[in-house]
């Protein structure tokens, strides 16, 4: 099994000072499309909080998988234990999974609130950035959706090979048979996961681009 470690990429929080709006009490849309998307990356803590759990748990499971590839069939009661071990660890990377699914699902919510603001904006270089930011965003989240499809077909190839592993008498065509399968959808995995991390780069970048057009003074960007 030569699956990699898949830390999806984050939004960034850009800190501005917002443009004085010309009615006290009324908002300009550049303000309120700023504030809907710095709720946005809020939103996503969740999912942020998710990354290092989840590649902890990969590289564990892999160390895991090592050793019982190490072991083969001469001790067949450690392999089990192991196989075990291996199998808890696939469980919490699907609640992990779950968890980032839904952040997103509620941060996609937020941020369509930006299709009607957006609609708003007078300055045309700002609103043709705004188009293309929200375009970029809602193909991440589509994205995400595939990667967690992926992902989670990769989580039940990983539970049919730990689950054959405690099986006495397997036969080595089955388990090159399932390893090859699992290889695969890894790989599926690693290119959903690109797209996801190529379309967020691209979206903190239209973002930046966005507040700089619409003059908001950037006090940091971290």
């Amino acid at each position: 099994m030569s699956h990699r470690f898949f830390s999806r990429s984050i939004i960034f929080t850009i800190t501005c000072v917002l443009l004085l709006s010309g009615c006290m009490n009324q908002e300009t849309p550049i303000e309120k499309m700023y504030q809907v998307l710095e709720e946005v990356v809020s939103a996503e803590s969740v999912f942020e909080e998710q990354q290092d759990p989840l590649v902890t748990l990969e590289k564990s499971e892999k160390d895991i998988y090592n050793q019982i590839m190490a072991i083969g069939m001469k001790n067949h009661n450690e392999v089990v234990r192991l196989s075990n071990e291996a199998l808890t660890m696939v469980g919490k990377r699907e609640e992990h999974l779950q968890k980032e699914k839904e952040s997103l699902r509620l941060a996609k919510k937020k941020f369509e609130q930006v299709a009607d603001i957006k609609e708003r904006i007078d300055d045309g270089n700002s609103k043709k950035l705004a188009d293309e930011l929200y375009k970029i965003m809602m193909q991440r989240y589509d994205a995400h959706d595939q990667l967690a499809d992926e992902y989670s077909k990769a989580l039940i190839n990983d539970k049919e090979l730990y689950t054959i592993l405690k099986n006495k008498d397997l036969s080595f065509e089955l388990l090159e048979e399932k390893i090859t399968d699992l290889n695969q959808r890894y790989m599926k995995v690693s290119e959903a996961n690109d797209e996801f991390n190529k379309l967020t780069k691209q979206y903190n970048d239209k973002k930046l681009s966005f507040y700089k057009e619409s003059g908001l003074k950037l006090e940091s960007n971290n």
